[in-house]
């Protein structure tokens, strides 16, 4: 859960980049559905009016895997039951069977090698050595998520051991994936160790995947990835079945392309787990009604939006990076006010 970085080498104007193109992309409607960056709500809409079905999306997806993971290694093992879970939420789906209408509900999710399935996925961090082993149960994570009725598309590669197997290895590396690639630009550092998990979202391998962080390893890959990390404050997600690096650090949180998506997860996968004794009393502080009661579609309007050119940014240099940035700022500015 380590990211092998030191604090200068966080790109903090791309987390800032990230945070204004998903906000001012907020605000605009999808006419035309597009399995491509489409959100759970844009996913569960489509759902509704019978234009997509689970067994579809997960079809997709397996064959996006098939057509980029090679490149990208983004994905260590794809769930053999993810069809048969698919089918399950479809039939669920026309039964309008109770939690059927959870946002959650036949949702493809993608998890970190290091979070334990009860099930014919292995889990092993990235390493051969546990390759074959055997978890007691479910994470505590992932017993939310079956209970939301998402499905377990399978599991995202990682920096072997979250980065503790050496202080050389390359961020994103594990024996069992590989050289994890960010798909913007190949050479480029996907951070880790939560890499996979970013680098199938950024791809539209998945919309949605799990990580795990320790000392920015759910926050750094978001950031090189461009998509959206929530690193939740330890214990407010259970830690149970997860491999660890430090109990008093460790902890579990969504990687998605949209805050709101992020969101959703997190109120999954957040709360009370007996298995878990750090839950417990974090659980207390959970919002009745969960976080994404705190979604505002429109809560920049009249406020004023500015930036520490010096000594964060730059702009003189007139990059293309630079302009993108520049005209974003500038339409939020004339959408929300100055």
């Amino acid at each position: 859960m380590a990211n092998n970085i030191s604090p200068g080498s966080f790109s903090l104007f791309s987390l800032l980049l990230m945070i204004v193109l998903s906000i001012s992309s907020s605000g605009s409607r999808v006419h035309a559905f597009s399995i491509e960056e489409a959100t759970i709500k844009d996913i569960q809409h489509a759902f509704k009016h019978s234009r997509l079905t689970s067994r579809k999306l997960v079809e997709f997806y397996i064959q996006e895997i098939s057509k980029l993971n090679p490149v990208l290694r983004g994905v260590i093992e794809v769930n053999p039951d993810a069809l048969y879970q698919a089918d399950v939420a479809d039939k669920e789906r026309r039964a309008r069977a109770r939690g059927s209408l959870s946002c959650l509900h036949g949702i493809p999710i993608l998890l970190k090698d290091n979070i334990a399935t009860k099930d014919k996925l292995n889990t092993t961090a990235g390493s051969i050595a546990l390759l074959g082993s055997v978890v007691p149960r479910d994470a505590g994570v992932v017993k939310k998520l079956r209970k939301a009725g998402a499905i377990i598309l399978g599991k995202a590669s990682m920096s072997e051991w979250a980065g503790f197997r050496s202080t050389t290895a390359p961020n994103g590396w594990s024996a069992r994936g590989g050289q994890g690639k960010n798909p913007y630009v190949l050479t480029a550092d996907p951070c880790g160790s939560s890499s996979g998990s970013a680098i199938s979202v950024a791809s539209n391998i998945v919309a949605v995947s799990l990580g795990t962080e320790t000392d920015g390893s759910i926050l750094c890959p978001a950031s090189a990835n461009s998509v959206v990390g929530i690193k939740p404050t330890v214990g407010l997600t259970s830690r149970a079945g997860v491999i660890p690096v430090s109990h008093r650090q460790d902890t579990i949180g969504p990687i998605c392309r949209t805050v709101s998506d992020a969101v959703y997860v997190l109120d999954a996968i957040a709360g009370l787990d007996y298995n878990d004794k750090a839950t417990r009393k974090a659980s207390r502080h959970i919002p009745y009604g969960g976080y994404r009661q705190f979604l505002k579609p429109h809560w920049l309007k009249g406020k004023r939006l500015g930036i520490v050119r010096n000594p964060f940014f730059d702009f003189s240099n007139g990059s293309a990076l630079t302009q993108a940035f520049e005209s974003h700022f500038n339409t939020l500015r004339l959408r929300f006010g100055r």
